[in-house]
């Protein structure tokens, strides 16, 4: 782990607007931020309703581009990619873990996990080996055959963390993972999080629970399209525990 303030930024915003038409009026969703996340940084996004969150988050998941401003995506300037780029960027470098877990139903864990490597050019064993990986690594390895029905919210949604991490991204993208979750099965997700970030993963969670944003280093806060308030955590929630174990 760093202190996310050295080398070159992973993600780097400039003074970035996202502009809608509605009607008549034109809402500005984001009004010109401007932010750094270095490698390996955990940084929790927070914000009311209509602040701009959810428009940020597609932004650095490159799921969408800026009106005016720059995106830069280790160092590849995303504001200015088509739509086949972006989504090669995306599948390359953001993996993301939804509040809905968005598996399929009919197929199993390591199937799930193996989706997003199917366009990369890997033979169907390689893909085999590296989800068992992603799902050695969230603890999973003796759910490899079962379907998202026969598993608990916790194990979908960490089903949903390999398959994030299965690409081996710059980036985990995570957007409210502990929302469809009891508080126990939850921080059980978090404790994960921070297995991850201790192994030198780069994450952000967007969330509007204060107790899932502590686990974070820092935490960012939009307000009307714009940062009110970027911050470190001083005493972030785990960060002094032993969890050297994945939860089981």
């Amino acid at each position: 782990m760093n202190n996310g303030t050295s080398g070159h930024p992973l993600i780097q915003l400039r003074d970035v607007r996202k502009l809608y038409p509605m009607g008549t009026e034109i809402v500005r969703a984001l009004d010109g931020v401007s932010l750094d996340v270095y490698p390996n940084e955990y940084v929790a996004v927070m914000g009311p309703s209509g602040s701009g969150k959810s428009t940020l988050m597609n932004m650095i998941g490159c799921l969408d581009t800026p009106t005016d401003g720059s995106y830069l995506l280790r160092g590849q300037n995303v504001g200015e990619m088509v739509d086949h780029e972006l989504a090669e960027i995306r599948n390359r470098e953001v993996g993301f873990v939804f509040q809905t877990f968005n598996l399929l139903p009919r197929v199993n864990c390591l199937q799930n996990v193996e989706l997003p490597l199917i366009y990369s050019g890997k033979t169907r064993g390689q893909r085999r080996q590296m989800a068992a990986r992603a799902l050695e690594q969230v603890g999973l390895s003796d759910r490899v055959t079962h379907k998202p029905n026969e598993l608990s919210g916790g194990q979908r949604q960490r089903v949903a963390v390999a398959r994030a991490l299965v690409n081996n991204p710059a980036l985990v993208l995570a957007d409210e993972p502990t929302g469809n979750l009891d508080t126990k099965t939850g921080r059980e997700i978090m404790s994960l999080f921070e297995t991850l970030y201790r192994r030198g993963n780069t994450i952000m969670v967007v969330t509007h629970e204060e107790e899932v944003a502590h686990h974070a280093r820092r935490i960012v806060r939009l307000l009307d399209g714009l940062v009110e308030s970027d911050v470190r955590v001083e005493n972030p929630l785990l960060a002094n525990q032993d969890i050297s174990a994945v939860p089981g």
